[in-house]
């Protein structure tokens, strides 16, 4: 069976997510079409690069993965097949297939866009076709042209030392309000007391039970990066901080 997943911004109201998956029926009606998600915040380029990076592995190979977040949509930005690991990526050259790229070697071509695509909907008009073709077999260099080995890769800050400090930050925010940071164990023993926005969050625990209701907790997430939740709450609102902000793991002293 032909497998799709499906990841946008586009939301559950309109009618964007239904029109592209008319789009892909018309042409693969067999296709079994899974969505990741259609919540993105729109034009969130680096959330919807997290999600697919933390997704797309768990699919088996020969999968084709279609994620649209395109704010600039109808400009001179590339668009792009990717095949990396068995698995095809669709979508625009914008950051989004950040997480692919850096997982190891790639193949990739340009995808050319129809004369009668709209240019403010390529996520039905161009993209949705390529997926489409390549659900039906074919090869990827009919696509397009290769594309140039530099593609777009977001930048984020590594994780850097300040004496007996590991300074990291936070790269992702998911709908209970957690803390996703770019910061392992590597970087965090269990000793290493962590703090962000002047408050102190702790040594790493297993899970959320591990404190009472309401408490703050850091710990190792399911994506194998150290996050920091509210037990039965929201860190981002607790702390007043996403994206982009600094946290910090003390070593000692």
């Amino acid at each position: 069976m032909p497998l799709i997943t499906f990841l946008t911004d586009y939301g559950l109201t309109d009618s964007y997510v239904a029109e592209v998956k008319g789009v892909l029926l018309s042409r693969v009606p067999d296709a079994a079409i899974i969505d990741i998600t259609h919540l993105i915040p729109p034009g969130d380029i680096r959330s919807a690069a997290y999600v697919l990076g933390r997704a797309w592995r768990t699919f088996p190979e020969g999968t084709v993965h279609l994620a649209v977040v395109d704010p600039g949509v109808g400009t001179g930005r590339v668009a792009l097949a990717v095949r990396s690991h068995g698995h095809t990526f669709v979508g625009p050259d914008n950051g989004i297939f950040t997480y692919v790229l850096t997982a190891g070697p790639f193949e990739a071509v340009t995808l050319e866009t129809p004369e009668r695509a709209a240019p403010t909907f390529h996520g039905r008009d161009l993209f949705a076709p390529a997926a489409a073709r390549i659900l039906m077999g074919y090869p990827l260099h009919l696509l397009g042209a290769p594309a140039s080995a530099d593609l777009v890769r977001l930048s984020s800050g590594t994780p850097h030392y300040e004496g007996k400090v590991v300074v990291g930050e936070v790269i992702y925010v998911d709908q209970f309000g957690t803390l996703v940071t770019n910061l392992t164990t590597e970087e965090v023993p269990h000793y290493a007391v962590l703090e962000t926005n002047g408050l102190e969050v702790g040594r790493l625990q297993r899970t959320f039970g591990d404190v009472t209701s309401g408490g703050l907790v850091s710990y190792v997430g399911s994506g194998g990066l150290v996050e920091i939740a509210v037990r039965d709450g929201s860190a981002a609102r607790r702390l007043g901080i996403g994206v982009g902000h600094e946290v910090r793991a003390r070593l000692g002293g």
